[in-house]
């Protein structure tokens, strides 16, 4: 029902908006948008159509660009929460912008064999919640597949923008279709990558999405681990995470998880650390502690493997304390997203459309009696990242010298300042930094 206050804004209604009789779309205006008055739109009766045409008229507050582009949207790497909710974002955000977003299903394979479908408003009905990728996640990258082959899809289904979800691969996808522009005119559009990975081993961003769900997942199931062993004293956990190389989540984790330890590829282990951790661990459980948590990032050590450091703590700790070992696995990728995660990835699609949008506005021309955009500034195939609590797009052949390929890593990673403080509060002896930030009061 249209509300009484013509100057009260629309949310969460969908109505059929129309300006001087002609029906246009139907959309959902959010309480930051302008009212409808200063749009000069009119409310009319609710429709019953699930179709969006595009409208004839937008509010000031949307991009005005004269053409329709089709804007290609695909997940690539692996499913990670949070992915179905920026896809959802990214359509709706593109239909109100006047544009015809398409579905890419099962990354660059799908692409290659021209599983794209044209997406409506009600196509992502209810996927802000759910978890995985609905449209299929694949690892495969473009120049194992031919990029001759991907250049030729995307001049037959016109791709005027290319916005790609997903974790190392998207960003090394993009890095590829960027470096290939001087021999594929194709690639010559506007391409944003949103970080989406539980690993957050992208670099660019300092949180990527699916990280926070990952995280919370792996901290409830290590709390029902210890509590576990509420009956039973002295007993060490070992358990592994994923993530890689990156050691993100057994740091992150161990910090939320009052870990005793946690191993990761980044800072090398030797077997006097090891040695050095179970008489420490020891000495704990004689003073009255009864629980101990070990965390192993899987590709911590290729010879420290998971089973040799639990037959460590078995073997030296006998007479002592017990010893359990805990693979997580894929638990870690499954379950609903986080509402921190949803909002991450609803903004983050929503300003990278946007982004789009500018950069086809500004870049088009007519060639042979068809609208085509042509771009090939760095700046217009990048990677959208939070750094420093700032949304910030960084341009992905800047990035790489930025970043490791071989163990798929950022060179520079801020949270391993962290490290030291889950040491001391271990009651190992090391020195913890505090990080300061300068502010002025004017």
């Amino acid at each position: 029902k249209p509300p009484n206050n013509p100057q009260q804004d629309v949310h969460d209604n969908p109505f059929h908006l129309t300006d001087n009789q002609s029906p246009v779309v139907v959309r959902k205006l959010s309480r930051c948008s302008v009212s409808l008055q200063e749009t000069g739109i009119t409310l009319a009766s609710p429709g019953t159509s699930d179709e969006c045409p595009v409208p004839q008229k937008r509010p000031r507050w949307e991009y005005n660009s004269p053409h329709i582009f089709n804007i290609g949207i695909m997940n690539v790497g692996a499913p990670a929460a949070g992915m179905n909710a920026a896809v959802r974002s990214a359509v709706r955000t593109s239909i109100l912008n006047g544009h015809q977003p398409y579905a890419i299903y099962e990354g660059f394979e799908g692409l290659a064999d021209g599983r794209l479908k044209k997406m409506n408003w009600m196509d992502v009905g209810g996927w802000v919640g759910t978890g995985g990728s609905a449209l299929g996640a694949k690892r495969t990258q473009p120049t194992k597949l031919g990029l001759p082959q991907i250049a030729s899809k995307f001049k037959e289904f016109n791709l005027s923008a290319l916005l790609i979800i997903g974790g190392f691969e998207a960003y090394d996808s993009v890095l590829q279709l960027a470096e290939a522009r001087p021999q594929y005119k194709e690639f010559c559009i506007p391409m944003v990558v949103i970080p989406c990975t539980i690993s957050n081993n992208v670099p660019g961003t300092e949180f990527s999405l699916g990280t926070d769900t990952a995280l919370n997942a792996i901290t409830e199931i290590c709390d029902r681990i210890k509590q576990s062993a509420s009956g039973t004293k002295r007993r060490v956990f070992v358990v592994e995470t994923m993530g890689g190389f990156c050691g993100y989540l057994a740091t992150l984790a161990g910090l939320a998880g009052g870990a005793d330890a946690a191993y990761i590829f980044e800072e090398r282990v030797g077997m006097r650390d090891l040695q050095t951790d179970v008489e420490h661990l020891a000495k704990k459980m004689v003073e009255g502690v009864e629980r101990g948590l070990i965390l192993r990032n899987e590709k911590c050590n290729e010879n420290y493997t998971t089973d040799f450091i639990y037959q460590l703590y078995c073997e030296e700790g006998k007479g002592i304390f017990s010893t359990r070992k805990n693979v997580l696995g894929h638990m870690q990728q499954g379950g609903c997203p986080s509402p921190f995660d949803r909002n991450l990835g609803t903004k983050l699609a929503a300003k990278s459309v946007a982004f789009l949008a500018e950069k086809m506005h500004n870049n088009y021309k007519e060639e042979g009696g068809r609208v085509v955009v042509e771009c090939t500034d760095e700046d217009t195939a990048c990677l959208i990242g939070l750094k420093r609590r700032a949304v910030q797009f960084s341009p992905v052949m800047q990035l790489k010298s930025q970043t490791d390929f071989q163990h798929r890593l950022p060179r520079e990673q801020w949270w391993l300042k962290l490290r030291p403080l889950l040491r001391i509060l271990a009651k190992h002896e090391s020195v913890y930094e505090v990080e300061g930030t300068e502010a002025s009061i004017e």
